[in-house]
């Protein structure tokens, strides 16, 4: 078949590499750097398994910027960014708009399959304004830095539509896969619009809980780790993503909680407006512990969220930074991925010797052997050493 997929990013490349395997597939994308790198098969992500099969596999795989690319396809894969905005209370979906209305425009017959997240009936109004049955929608499950293999074993598959053209879209998935005895589940467009709303809150709901008891911990000076693992022995809880943190952050958490706390707003609820305001109070609180120690110079080791991944944005130790620096604490950044002499008006640096010796605590949301010969100075609440 001929696919092509638009988006150069974590979504849109995993799921590219994925069906190039076994299909000719074409990535469409406005950054002429990304399309360039994906035709000299180099990975503009951190991933592992993305790096090394774009370097190393036989992969019927190609990029350009021209939507007439879209002309011949069997099935083309909308994976634009979907940002949450503040000022509307819902995501910004101008971009997956543009995409399906050019793609449409061209091609009246391929299946359009959003992989995008989007608002809970989304799709079924899109279909509707569009005039058009072409569009269906596909969540997606991928932990950052982990994109390819999260594809390649893929916990479920759902596709958002009960119909032929789901299912091929569901067995192009698995054929690309190597785990094949795969959860292969189709519904409804809504359903699977809000399978990935709740999935994602639920998760951010369970970081949400195990920090408020690492703060309980902290404010009452007991040790937090004993009463994780003694808590996560209860089968029905688990030992799983129980890992104190500086907060939720990433691509998906922050902004699908506060997309779904939106589409409730003709339903009485608590709990996810809970989840959405926890965030807050576990930055605000370990803010003021910091602040408390009266440091002159808070290095930051760090802004990505956890070790293996490129992205910082929404990072939590950002929302830390940002509430000491309103105090007037001098804040020094490490960050390899930062190619600029400053970040947010604080110095960055990338030497660790220079961190070390310019701090007066260093914060951490995740442990490093990079930073435990200068333990004493480090402030960070991950007790289990993992994501």
């Amino acid at each position: 078949m001929k696919i092509v997929v638009a988006g150069i990013g974590y979504v849109g490349l995993s799921n590219a590499v994925l069906l190039a395997q076994n299909h000719d597939v074409t990535m469409v994308d406005v950054s002429q750097e990304r399309v360039e790198m994906i035709n000299a098969r180099r990975c503009p992500i951190v991933d592992p398994e993305l790096e090394d099969f774009l370097a190393n596999r036989d992969l019927n795989l190609s990029a350009s910027m021209e939507t007439s690319e879209y002309v011949d396809a069997d099935f083309i894969i909308v994976a634009t960014p979907t940002n949450y905005d503040p000022k509307f209370n819902f995501f910004d979906t101008s971009s997956v708009e543009q995409v399906i209305v050019n793609a449409i425009s061209q091609n009246k017959s391929a299946t359009i399959v959003i992989k995008s997240t989007v608002p809970v009936g989304y799709t079924k109004a899109l279909r509707e304004e569009l005039g058009s049955d072409q569009i269906i929608f596909s969540p997606e499950f991928l932990r950052e830095g982990k994109a390819l293999y999260d594809n390649l074993h893929p916990s479920r598959i759902i596709v958002g539509e009960q119909s032929e053209c789901a299912r091929t879209f569901a067995d192009l998935l698995v054929e690309g896969a190597e785990d094949k005895n795969v959860e292969v589940l189709l519904t409804d467009s809504q359903e699977a619009e809000a399978i990935k709303l709740f999935a994602n809150t639920y998760l951010a709901m369970r970081v949400a809980f195990f920090n408020e008891l690492d703060s309980y911990a902290l404010a009452h000076d007991i040790d937090a780790k004993q009463i994780i693992e003694g808590v996560s022995l209860d089968p029905r809880i688990g030992s799983h993503y129980n890992n104190p943190s500086f907060g939720y952050g990433g691509y998906c958490l922050p902004k699908d909680t506060k997309q779904l706390l939106a589409n409730y707003t003709q339903v009485p609820q608590n709990l996810i407006q809970a989840v959405v305001d926890a965030n807050t109070t576990r930055k605000d609180f370990l803010s003021f512990r910091i602040i408390d120690m009266k440091p002159n110079v808070v290095g930051i080791y760090r802004l990505v969220m956890k070790s293996g991944s490129d992205n910082f944005r929404e990072s939590s130790i950002q929302g830390i930074m940002k509430r000491i620096k309103a105090k007037g604490i001098e804040v020094v950044v490490y960050e390899p991925e930062l190619d600029q002499a400053e970040f947010y008006g604080s110095r960055v640096t990338h030497s660790l010797d220079d961190l070390k010796a310019s701090s007066d605590l260093i914060i951490a949301n995740r442990l490093n052997d990079d930073i435990r010969d200068v333990e004493g100075l480090v402030f960070t609440r991950d007790l289990f050493g993992s994501d």
